[in-house]
């Protein structure tokens, strides 16, 4: 799946492990290491449905958006590439129709 970085701080830090672990810890840089090479191994965002790091799509205000669980409480947070986003007749995302996204942040927004 294509994966694009929208965060800034994140684009940067992603260029290597070891600004990862500067701008986010070792346990935190480890696993988004992992969630953006999870996405990128994947062919459609549906793969991830059941994967290491619990990806489900948000609700509320932040509707059209998913996340995944990095270190506690904080996420990963991203949208599909495809405008508009999938959908099937009763208005449900299509996983399986998304092939790409873009992380635009990693907030705790609990």
């Amino acid at each position: 799946m294509k994966v694009t970085i929208s965060d800034r701080k994140l684009r940067k830090a992603a260029k290597s492990d070891h600004k990862l672990r500067i701008a986010y810890g070792d346990v935190c840089a480890k696993k988004i290491r992992q969630r953006l090479d999870d996405l990128d191994d994947a062919l459609v965002l549906e793969e991830m449905r059941y994967a290491a790091g619990n990806f489900h799509e948000l609700v509320g205000d932040r509707k059209g958006q998913w996340a995944c669980h990095l270190e506690h409480p904080l996420r990963m947070i991203f949208i599909p590439h495809e405008d508009p986003i999938p959908t099937d007749e009763n208005g449900r995302y299509i996983w399986s129709e998304i092939y790409g996204v873009d992380v635009i942040e990693i907030v705790d927004y609990h």
